[in-house]
Parts: C-alpha cells; structure tokens; sequence
C-alpha cells in the first residue's frame, strides 16, 4: 500500500528547478512550478535518461537525450520519441519536508 515518506526539505527544490531523489530505490525527479511540488519518476519512458538533468520549461520537462517532453503534473507525452507517460507520485509539505506517495 502507498504511503507518504519523506524525500527533502522543502528549500532543496527551488522555484523553476527540478532535483533528483533516490527514495525507497526510485529514483525521483521533483520539480517546483508556481510554488507547487511535482514529483515523477526520474527515468525518459524512452531510454531511461535522467529527467531531472533535463529542461524545465513552466509545466513541461524536457529529457535531455532525445527531446521528448512530458507534464510534471500528469506525466502525460506531449511530445515524443517517448509513447509511454512518465509516473508521477502525490506530493505535501509536512513539517517543513517535502514527502511523496510511494
């Protein structure tokens, strides 16, 4: 059953930047847009690249290997080689931490 564990502070993401995070051995990208946390999962549905070392541009997430772009609040293709949507993961600040469904 998912539940919420803690990834980072809520000052380790700041605003327009996306950061990796190995948490329960997945890797996840966080991204802050507009004050809101987004987190999915690190990995292009492509080939595997590190979306996190991508762009981020307002909603969208740029994987660097091959261009395809995905919405970090839904995970959904907007543009591909990719045909597959990222995961995206439940997010709250708690105390200060930002935590994740997983």
């Amino acid at each position: 059953m998912a539940e919420f564990v803690p990834v980072a502070g809520a000052e380790d993401v700041g605003e327009g930047e996306i950061r990796a995070f190995e948490v329960r051995k997945t890797k996840v990208a966080v991204a802050k847009v507009g004050g809101t946390f987004y987190a999915f999962n690190d990995a292009c549905t492509h080939l595997q690249c590190s979306l996190a070392e991508g762009d981020l541009e307002e909603v969208t997430v740029i994987c660097p290997c091959h261009g395809s772009e995905f919405d970090v609040r839904s995970g959904e293709v907007l543009r591909g080689p990719a045909r597959e949507p990222v995961e995206t993961y439940e997010t709250r600040l708690e105390g200060g931490g930002l935590e994740i469904k997983l």
